[in-house]
């Protein structure tokens, strides 16, 4: 496999399962040094080993709260303190809550909000200069439901949308100081995050989890489940000097689910 990422220190938050592990294991597959920052060290170590085991550079993990500011300068303060860089920034933390609208209390949108969308802010902010140094690139793990509204998903439709507003805006910048700036908004997704959402829209509708998936798989037509493998191919080809003039983007990988234009 090319070893096009070599040299190269690619900081991934959420990245101890699903998508973001998806993309930790392809950018190490082709010689990158990543760095994993997630809540669980347990998790974190297991995903690290399991990358090592392909017989890649083993990740640097950072366990913390990416909910805070605090535990987002953790983050930055070990990757500059060992690495002194960062090429690549990929925001893919994040864990809405689906449910009935009158039964979501305010701490679960604020939880959402705080770790995807203020997660992916402060991580950003913090990062830019080094970023701006490397002249790297961003790429935010969206979601379609940034484009599709659901009654059964307004906080991650929500955060969604703001993390979509918020990337086409950071693109600005980023034509200014040379960082590219994209997204990418996977449809469903066969991960852990995506079973528990079938569980709590099960919980909400008074129904089971497999009736849930069959529900929303026939409604957006697909012929399978995404897999995160196929988000991180498109975040490797964002990250490759193949992608230098796509800038501003939010690509969605959800195998034709999202009905609209846009």
């Amino acid at each position: 496999m090319s070893q096009e990422f070599a040299g190269k220190i690619i900081v991934i938050s959420g990245a101890s399962r699903g998508i973001g592990l998806g993309i930790a294991k392809a950018f190490a597959a082709r010689g990158a040094q990543t760095v994993l920052a997630a809540s669980s060290m347990e998790n974190l170590q297991a995903a690290a080993d399991a990358i090592a085991s392909t017989g890649a550079l083993r990740p640097d993990v950072v366990a913390t709260d990416l909910r805070t500011e605090a535990g987002c300068q953790r983050v930055f303060d070990r990757v500059s303190e060992k690495q002194g860089r960062c090429d690549v920034l990929v925001n893919s933390a994040g864990a809405t809550k689906a449910g009935a609208f009158l039964d979501l209390p305010d701490a679960a949108w604020q939880d959402g909000f705080a770790l995807k969308f203020f997660g992916c802010v402060n991580l950003c902010r913090l990062f830019w200069p080094l970023l701006k140094n490397a002249q790297g690139r961003v790429v935010n793990i969206i979601g379609g439901a940034a484009r599709t509204p659901d009654a059964g998903f307004l906080i991650g439709g929500s955060v969604n949308a703001a993390m979509h507003n918020f990337t086409k805006g950071l693109s600005g910048l980023g034509k200014r100081d040379g960082v590219n700036v994209n997204a990418i908004l996977p449809g469903l997704t066969e991960t852990g995050r995506v079973a528990q959402l079938f569980q709590q829209r099960a919980a909400a509708n008074g129904t089971t989890m497999e009736t849930e998936r069959q529900v929303q798989v026939e409604r957006e037509g697909l012929s399978r489940l995404g897999q995160p493998e196929d988000v991180a191919a498109l975040a490797i080809f964002l990250c490759s000097e193949s992608a230098r003039h796509i800038q501003g983007t939010a690509i969605a990988v959800d195998g034709g689910g999202t009905p609209g234009l846009y």
